[in-house]
């Protein structure tokens, strides 16, 4: 267990209340998102649903007074990941968007790889827990 910087718990709980907005965003728009951005409705739709299960997480372990380090490294390693997604699927063909569609990836992926890096200096930063 780690006690949380203070950088680690808001870069934690940014990271939820921005993926909670785009969560919503996605899943209240994504039908008409889809033809603005030339990106499928279905990857938009799912992608919102997965992210309101990601932001209640993340937004639960912001809140917690001590955190398994193991958890945070987890959030860490699954953003770095979606941040390389994000880029792999713009590069991969498997999509065609258009230039707003193109911005809308890469931008949520910069942000991503921001809250990935935060996250991971914030842990950096955090104390051990002393075990009693």
């Amino acid at each position: 267990m780690i006690h949380p910087s203070l950088l680690l718990r808001r870069a934690l709980q940014a990271d939820a209340l921005v993926s909670g907005a785009m969560a919503l965003l996605l899943v209240t728009g994504a039908s008409a998102l889809a033809p603005l951005l030339a990106l499928p409705q279905a990857l938009l739709l799912e992608t919102g649903l997965f992210l309101i299960a990601y932001a209640a997480f993340v937004g639960w372990l912001g809140s917690r007074g001590a955190l398994q380090r193991s958890l945070v490294l987890l959030v860490i390693i699954g953003n770095a990941l979606w941040t390389l997604a994000s880029v792999a699927l713009l590069l991969s063909g498997a999509v065609a968007p258009n230039a707003l569609g193109i911005a809308f990836v890469a931008i949520q992926a910069i942000t991503v790889g921001v809250f990935a890096e935060l996250q991971y200096v914030g842990l950096r930063r955090s104390e051990a827990a002393v075990m009693a």
